[in-house]
């Protein structure tokens, strides 16, 4: 297939919603949803000819699909999704990626806007202090010794509120209650373990940031009540993942795939779409290796969050309490999971890969905590630096359009190599402090990498799920101070 083919080919099925037909090798049409302005953007890469090549793989089930924050990835499209069944289906890497469970997590404190301005330069430096950020980042206070490692591929963010790093609520508020099952700790090599052992509780690089900011505008009411949301309210978002541990984990399961995808016979249009029969050992083993690699991101995560919550108490000189920073929820990406979906009118078990997506599950699905099965999960979709973030909620339409799932960001329309180009002569620092936000970053490389204009439109985005029905909603926050890795 090519991609001008693909192009020519493309229907719209309704304001937001276009469709790939099947064509070539694909076994089912690939589906994807974006506005006018979206759809001129996406044109522009190869990500549409990722969506036409995922549909090939074997197993795959109803659609190959992309959110409206899709952009090119290694293998599978930055905001793909695919679900393969897993007695005839795949299971691939790429649908996964390299950092593996990078998620975000939401903070809502019962401070008001007023109440942090004044402080906000002393909060991102007291935050930027506490929490290692930049490429290689480590704890020099918290290096694990290979027991507590495995506990903690095994337990999750469960494992750093037992060491006393959160509160047993925290887990509620937390997908999967904070551990994917499954988790193999002997599937992951002593390399990769290494790897993570200084760096849990660190943020890393590139796009991971942790977010002060507001409530500035509420969609709905009740829910944003019911979640504990006001106008004017201060939050904290925390974006960062599995760091080292998750991108050895990839690299290594990508070699070993590329060869056993040729003991299976499977041929591809792109090796880097290698990938194994769910059941198959390989499947297995790369599968409990992904689970590791998501609960290390969970417990660093949950690590993070205490020392925010330290943060805010030394700079605003109160008690816990006083700022009482709550869990929201907190969402993963880039990750693999075995579900329960209906699929032409029968229930059927597949794992659902989401690269660059999140989980958008409605109100009673059996999957959520009690917390959330009464009003659905939050989804939590993080801007640029400038701009905002929005809180949004699972729905019906998502579990039967795109398997539960929603978009997970605002997504990049220029590479780190472009950006750096365009941030020449320019002081992103200056320009995101001339617009009332202020910064502090491990390099000058990575605010140029990260400026918003190398992103979307989140409020595109944003609309276009909206509009297709497959996450609503909620609430707007506006940054105030960030701390890039």
């Amino acid at each position: 297939m090519k991609l001008d083919d693909i192009l020519v080919s493309l229907q719209q099925v309704d304001e937001v919603t276009w469709k790939i037909p099947r064509q070539g090798d694909m076994r089912v049409d690939g589906v994807f949803f974006a506005s006018p302005p979206l759809l001129k953007l996406i044109r522009e890469d190869q990500s549409l000819l990722q969506v036409a090549n995922v549909a090939t793989l074997p197993g795959i089930q109803k659609y190959s699909l992309a959110m409206p924050d899709i952009h090119w990835g290694y293998g599978f499209p930055i905001g793909g999704v695919a679900a393969f069944d897993v007695d005839n289906g795949v299971v691939s890497p790429g649908g996964v990626g390299y950092d593996i469970n990078c998620g975000v997590r939401l903070l809502a404190s019962n401070l008001e806007k007023g109440d942090v301005v004044p402080r906000m330069r002393d909060l991102v430096a007291g935050l930027f202090q506490n929490v290692p950020s930049g490429v290689g980042s480590r704890r020099k206070d918290l290096r694990l010794q290979r027991r507590d490692e495995v506990k903690v591929l095994e337990e999750g963010a469960r494992w750093a509120v037992k060491q006393g790093y959160g509160e047993e609520e925290d887990l509620a508020a937390i997908e999967s209650g904070g551990a994917l099952p499954g988790a193999d700790p002997a599937a992951v090599s002593d390399k990769a373990l290494e790897r993570g052992r200084s760096q849990v509780g660190t943020l890393g690089s590139g796009n991971h940031f942790i977010e002060i900011g507001y409530v500035d505008e509420v969609f709905d009411e009740e829910t944003a009540a019911a979640l504990g949301l006001f106008p004017g309210q201060v939050t904290v978002s925390v974006h960062t993942g599995s760091r080292g541990l998750g991108y050895q984990v990839c690299a290594e399961s990508i070699g070993k795939l590329k060869r056993a995808t040729i003991r299976y016979g499977f041929e591809l249009p792109d090796p880097q779409l290698c990938c194994v029969p769910v059941k198959s050992p390989e499947g297995q083993e790369y599968l409990g290796a992904m689970a590791g690699a998501a609960n290390f991101a969970f417990a660093n995560r949950q690590l993070i969050t205490h020392w925010v919550r330290e943060s805010f108490a030394q700079v605003l000189r109160v008690p816990p309490r006083t700022h009482a920073l709550r869990l929201i929820y907190d969402v993963a990406h880039n990750i693999a999971k075995i579900e329960r979906h209906v699929i032409d009118g029968q229930e059927k078990t597949v794992c659902v890969h989401r690269k660059g997506a999140t989980r958008s599950f409605p109100a009673g699905h059996p999957d959520l905590s009690p917390a959330y099965r009464v009003i659905g999960q939050p989804v939590l979709i993080p801007g640029d630096m400038g701009t905002a973030s929005y809180v949004m909620l699972g729905t019906t339409t998502a579990m039967e359009k795109t398997f539960g799932s929603s978009c997970h960001g605002a997504g990049r329309v220029l590479s780190r190599k472009k950006a750096v180009q365009a941030a020449k002569g320019r002081s992103i620092q200056r320009e995101l402090e001339n617009r009332g936000v202020f910064v502090m970053a491990a390099s000058r490389g990575t605010l140029a990498e990260e400026m918003p204009d190398a992103y979307k439109d989140v409020s595109q985005v944003v609309d276009t799920v909206h509009a297709a029905g497959i996450s609503r909603k909620v609430a707007r926050l506006r940054p105030l101070g960030v701390v890039k890795g």
